[in-house]
């Protein structure tokens, strides 16, 4: 029989996948697989035949992190641990043994190189049932655990998609530079590019204009005057001493005779 979970795939790929003691506190970012797809109880350590206070719950977290998901394995705790895979021996909550039948696997890779990754993770308590889009891995208690693959997005799409906006922008814009230095090019004939590559540099037309002469400018009661404006004044003054009041005059023409 076919059972359908869901037909959407979450957005973000599996980053983790763990096993807790109890399914009422949940970790952060953690989702715990507390039901079955038909609504039973997920405990992946119960027994059939006695009853046992202990349970463990499967549980995944999608936070976004430098690695995902890309397989998981159940085997046999005699069985070698398959190449690549990790086991998961403590549960995170308590630090006590993950599980006692059988033994949980999964297998990190750099999300950056992943080209596919498990996005969801399902427990059926009957393996008649097949669920679509899902994996079996195997079988616990009666429980089947079915994960789903789907494909990992990478950044350099967004960016390739980027790129072609920008060189799709309109190109008919015209730029004018002043005094912009000549760049060389590269032995293989490519040119070289800088960060201020069609940036339009101009100078003000206030600097195109040379004042006549300095304006006087009062700084802290100091009058600083131009080159001319001295010289000017250093002469007047020059004049103005050679110059002798009239009865200076007298005087030197009654010492002289004259």
């Amino acid at each position: 029989m076919m059972s359908a979970v869901s037909d959407h795939l979450p957005t973000e790929p599996i980053s983790a996948v763990g096993v807790v003691s109890s399914h009422i506190k949940a970790l952060d970012d953690y989702y715990v697989v507390a039901q079955t797809t038909d609504g039973s109880d997920a405990d992946l350590w119960k027994d059939g035949l006695f009853k046992s206070k202990v349970t463990r719950y499967l549980c995944f977290t999608r936070k976004p992190g430098p690695d995902v998901v890309v397989d998981m394995k159940l085997t046999d705790m005699k069985d070698a641990l398959p190449e690549g895979f990790t086991h998961i021996q403590e549960t995170l909550d308590t630090k006590d043994q993950a599980m006692r039948k059988r033994r949980l696997c999964v297998k990190l890779s750099p999300r950056a190189t992943a080209d596919t990754a498990v996005y969801d993770i399902q427990i059926s308590a009957k393996s008649k049932y097949h669920l679509v889009h899902y994996t079996c891995i195997g079988e616990i208690n009666n429980m089947g655990i079915w994960y789903r693959v789907g494909e990992v997005p990478h950044l350099q799409l967004s960016q390739q998609r980027a790129s072609k906006v920008n060189n799709d922008a309109p190109s008919d814009i015209t730029r004018t530079t002043i005094g912009r230095p000549s760049y060389e090019h590269q032995s293989s004939g490519s040119y070289t590019m800088t960060a201020m590559d069609d940036v339009p540099f101009g100078i003000d037309q206030k600097f195109y204009d040379t004042a006549k002469e300095m304006q006087r400018v009062n700084l802290m009661g100091i009058t600083i005057k131009s080159l001319a404006q001295i010289e000017e004044e250093v002469s007047r003054g020059c004049n103005a001493r050679l110059q002798l009041p009239p009865l200076a005059q007298n005087a030197k023409q009654t010492i002289l005779g004259l």
